[in-house]
């Protein structure tokens, strides 16, 4: 028999009611626990629990009641004369155990329609940022007829932090790469006694091709990331929310200083890897090809052409609007949690180096189809 001190259970025909007595707290839960095992409160007719006559209630008693009658499919009972104390227990305990409650487990997909799915994933990201980059032309545009809206504080301490701070690293690795490339070249130049060709592979290639790419790719790296890193920072320390409220646009304040400051610097930047990689290659070309700086320099003047320089650093402002605007909106738009946080500024890192690559190649295209 279920012991009364706890609770009665009463049936009228068209309802029963639930009665509980007594204080059902955490020492006596195993009693209770019992005493509610012993119940039978399946069927269709209405449940009420009454709690009237309760003296106090705990989460844990109330915890072990909601699943009693979650597993006798009465969820749905009607609870009534509860004092606002032991009543907002109860709604607290419910809340906690339909939150904790497993979701159910989702079908998988076939291969087709993960394909859709990373398609449309695809077009929604493509679809943001091109948003953005129009959102971002805008922004720019206003600055035309009021100069004065540019924060140059702001831009000039971004022109420090993408510009001057990078020529170490842009000088080191284009220069490197000028070494490699020539070492290359310069093994299958040997075997024909062509070694002062060399001179012209390196000169067109670094200049054109491999200085802009491969500067490109830096900055992506350093800045691109860099701007996702700050401007998500911003966003999870609620700073952008701030500068609305102060009546200032985040674009004007944020996003265009970092967007002119890496056009500005890239170029720049470009200039400084096709001087460094000439350099390495005049460097190695000397003990491995016999070639003189003297001769290097003076081959140099005939096969370089002014024409590749200028297209390599054509590409630069292009490639610098790409990846200021994939950094800026991957932090402008990052979830308000420390691990999106990390998974932005990775995801843009790799998007600016396909950006890169991608129009590169267009640009090539391009330029082999209008003959430059």
């Amino acid at each position: 028999m279920t012991p009364p001190r706890w609770f009665a259970l009463e049936d009228d025909g068209e309802r029963r009611t639930l009665r509980l007595a007594s204080a059902w707290r955490l020492p006596q839960l195993a009693e209770i626990e019992i005493a509610l095992a012993q119940l039978a409160l399946q069927g269709d007719g209405v449940l009420q629990i009454d709690g009237s006559a309760l003296e106090s209630i705990d989460s844990a008693s109330a915890l072990v009641l909601l699943r009693v009658l979650a597993g006798a499919r009465r969820s749905d009972a009607a609870w009534v004369g509860f004092n606002e104390v032991d009543q907002r227990i109860v709604e607290q305990v419910r809340t906690h155990l339909a939150a904790a409650e497993p979701t159910p487990a989702t079908r998988a997909f076939g291969p087709l329609a993960r394909l859709g799915q990373s398609v449309f994933s695809f077009g929604s990201l493509l679809g943001g940022h091109v948003n953005f980059f129009g959102a971002t032309l805008f922004a720019l545009a206003e600055l035309v007829p009021r100069p004065r809206r540019l924060r140059l504080r702001e831009l000039t301490v971004q022109l420090e932090q993408v510009g001057l701070q990078a020529i170490p690293v842009v000088a080191l690795v284009t220069a490197l790469i000028g070494v490699v490339l020539t070492y290359l070249l310069g093994l299958q130049a040997e075997k024909y006694g062509a070694n002062i060709f060399v001179v012209d592979g390196v000169g067109i290639g670094a200049t054109r091709e491999l200085a802009p790419i491969i500067v490109a790719v830096i900055v992506a790296g350093r800045s691109g990331a860099a701007f996702t890193a700050q401007l998500g920072s911003m966003r999870l320390t609620e700073e952008t929310d701030a500068i609305r409220t102060l009546g200032l646009s985040p674009m004007q304040v944020l996003v265009v200083p970092r967007v002119l400051a890496l056009m500005i610097a890239l170029p720049l930047l470009v200039f400084v890897g096709d001087v460094m990689s000439l350099v390495g290659a005049m460097l190695i070309a000397g003990p491995m090809l016999d070639v003189t700086p003297v001769a290097f320099v003076a081959r140099l003047r005939e096969a370089l052409d002014v024409s590749h320089v200028f297209v390599g650093l054509s590409k630069a402002p292009v490639f610098a609007l790409v990846i200021a605007v994939i950094g800026c909106r991957m932090g402008m738009t990052v979830e308000r949690d420390t691990r999106a946080l990390g998974a932005a500024t990775t995801s843009t890192v790799v998007q600016s180096i396909v950006a890169v690559i991608v129009l590169d190649a267009v640009y090539a295209v391009f330029m082999q189809a209008i003959g430059v």
